[in-house]
């Protein structure tokens, strides 16, 4: 087992001891066998560390790491120097041998469900000036303002990058330029159980990344199983960071290639073409992905599809995504994760996000649990996927707080200060599969409820009336409380019918033990729980120390005498027929709060076991931003 280690003082005709180091990580990447480290010392290493071997097993891992105490910063940009001044802008003309076959200022931002801008696309190039991205023009008139902007021509031989830097003099300035597609990525496939610990790092042209194509990112596993990526800091990738995704084997943008099909079609194919190619818990996903900060990137904090399954995502704060609105898709979100099968999303920080968490198609076995959600537009979404998935502790802040487009979800000890927009979808049917497994064993539309909401806080902090997201659950009036008067009431109202029936009536929805505060309307028969117009005042507030959670509670919340939530009470969806139970198959209850407090017998309603009549304030983070938002 060699540890080979990497300085900026140096040499990759060095042997790669402590004494005599490598000058790059790739170098060291290119020697690594399994059960091997690489050890970077402090300094900025401009270069693509892309992987030769994996490791084997959990005991013989490829690591790569920091050293400790040290900032090793790896970057897919160069800074570059000479900048011209041309009347109110700076141009620098940049030989396109830098970029070597791949020039990310004539590379276009596009791939399936990018749905703006159409007429002037943007570019996977970027351009910073003393950390700062700046926005790219559109047009070279587009330059003129106060806003700092930039605007490329790539020629044969140079790429010509003109820049207002808003009075910064750029040779004045560190000003960096995108070159690298990625900072740590393996080019080939199938490389598993490799650590990256403790790294920052930046300034990646990524690609659009949508579930039908290779979802390349600036730190990504490339269609493997068994990393290790936790303690970095990530930032300004132009679209996605950190990739769990899928390869460009098995389908490569379709969709916006053909149009010859709907894109959910070739999806459904890419994902049968992956099973068939091995796709499975044993061959793929079942990765760690923790206590990173990730922030600044155009599309995505962490992406995936199929290559996510089976993966524990935990303790990472994720801010500032897809909030330029430099380019807008169907496919943006701090986390936005297809065919996650068996994932768990524990204990994360996401804030000011396009979308804060959007789980997508196939999130069966799933459990989104104590996570913190604010300042998003919308906080979480979860789309066309049939249950069991368990949704438990977690506070959503803001006033789109869920975007429930799916069905058989159990909605446990979670707080809501702002609205859902629920909605049904009968035009696309997707897979469910057998238990904590990729085997498909079925395929089913989406007819909506089929959920379960107990022990929750519902408010309406932010006094928003109208539109499509409501607060409270009223959009479940007209549900029935048992699968049983689902099924009774379709087969009297259509006894000769088969497919259509069944999306005729509206499915059961399950409800005990909430509270709706400051007037929202509850489900009509949420019998055991309790009402009050009284204000909550609640809000998410940022201060030096951490994050705060304040809410005011009026006397009637002692009152609730809430049951603790188990796989037993929880039932099964209709659908899968599958119980709500963790990835192991073993029971799940929920035993502690947000904060890791037990729940007794008769647990607080709410994320936050303890919380009571009057006014509220406790610490529910600490900060660990590395920009301010």
């Amino acid at each position: 087992m060699a540890v080979y280690h990497v300085s900026k003082t140096g040499n990759d005709k060095n042997e790669g001891s402590a004494s005599f180091p490598f000058l790059t990580i790739s170098r060291a990447a290119s020697l690594a066998e399994a059960g091997d480290t690489v050890i970077v010392h402090e300094g900025v290493y401009r270069e693509w560390v892309n992987p030769a071997r994996g490791g084997l097993n959990e005991l013989s891992r490829i690591t790569y790491t920091a050293a400790e105490g040290e900032r090793a910063v790896i970057k897919g940009s160069e800074e570059v120097r000479g900048w011209v001044r041309e009347g109110e802008y700076f141009k620098i003309s940049v030989e396109n041998s830098l970029f070597g076959a791949f020039n990310p200022y004539a590379e276009e931002i596009d791939g399936d469900w990018l749905r703006r801008p159409l007429d002037h696309k943007k570019h996977t190039g970027m351009v910073y000036i003393d950390g700062e991205s700046i926005i790219e023009a559109t047009t070279f008139d587009a330059l003129a303002g106060e806003q700092m902007r930039w605007f490329a021509q790539v020629n044969d031989d140079v790429t010509l990058i003109y820049a207002n830097f808003a009075g910064k003099d750029p040779n004045e300035s560190l000003t960096e330029i995108n070159v690298r597609r990625s900072c740590f990525y393996p080019e080939k496939t199938g490389l598993n159980y490799i650590t990256v610990r403790g790294f920052e790092m930046a300034h990646a042209a990524t690609q659009w990344a949508p579930p039908t194509a290779d979802q390349t990112g600036l730190l990504g596993t490339h269609w493997s199983k068994c990393w290790i990526i936790e303690d970095n800091i990530i930032h300004d990738a132009r679209c996605a960071a950190v990739s769990v995704g899928k390869d460009g084997t098995t389908g490569h943008n379709m969709y916006n290639r053909y149009h010859r099909k709907a894109g959910g079609v070739y999806q459904f194919e890419e994902m049968l073409a992956a099973k068939r190619a091995g796709w499975s818990r044993e061959t793929i996903g079942s990765h760690i992905i923790r206590n990173n900060v990730i922030y600044d990137c155009g599309q995505n904090g962490i992406v995936g599809h199929m290559g996510g399954a089976f993966s524990e995502i935990y303790g990472n704060e994720i801010y500032n995504i897809g909030t330029k609105n430099e380019f807008w898709g169907h496919e943006l979100g701090g986390i936005k994760l297809h065919a996650l099968i068996d994932t768990y999303i524990h204990h994360n920080h996401i804030h000011h996000c396009a979308m804060g968490t959007w789980l997508d198609w196939q999130v069966q076995g799933v459990r989104l649990s104590s996570n913190i959600y604010h300042h998003n537009t919308i906080d979480i979404k979860i789309e066309v996927t049939h249950g069991p998935h368990i949704v438990d502790n977690n506070i959503f802040g803001s006033a789109h707080s869920f975007q429930n487009a799916a069905q058989g979800g159990a909605y446990v000890h979670n707080i809501f200060l702002g609205g859902m927009y629920k909605y049904d979808v009968l035009d696309r049917p997707t897979p469910y599969h057998l238990a904590h497994s990729t085997d498909i064993a079925g395929c089913s539309l989406v007819y909506g409820a089929d959920d379960r909401f107990y022990n929750n806080i519902f408010a309406n902090a932010e006094g928003e009336e109208g539109g499509d997201f409501l607060p409270g659950l009223s959009m479940y009036d007209g549900c029935p409380t048992s699968v049983e008067e689902y099924v009774n009431t379709v087969w009297e109202k259509y006894p000769k019918g088969d497919v259509y029936q069944f999306s005729m009536e509206k499915q059961p929805v399950y409800t005990a033990h909430n509270f709706y505060a400051d007037g929202v309307p509850p489900y009509e028969k949420d019998e055991t729980s309790v009402k009050t117009d009284m204000k909550t005042e609640a809000r998410i507030v940022t201060q030096e120390d951490g994050v705060y959670f304040e809410i005011t509670l009026d006397p009637s919340f002692d009152t609730i005498k809430a049951q603790r939530v188990d796989t037993a009470r929880l039932g099964v969806p209709r659908i899968t027929e599958l119980p709500y139970e963790a990835a192991d198959g073993s029971p799940v209850t929920i035993a502690e709060d947000l904060l890791g407090n037990s729940r007794g017998a008769h647990p607080t309603s709410g994320a936050i076991e303890g919380l009571c009549a009057g006014f509220n304030r406790i610490l529910i983070a600490k900060n660990k931003n590395h920009k301010e938002v």
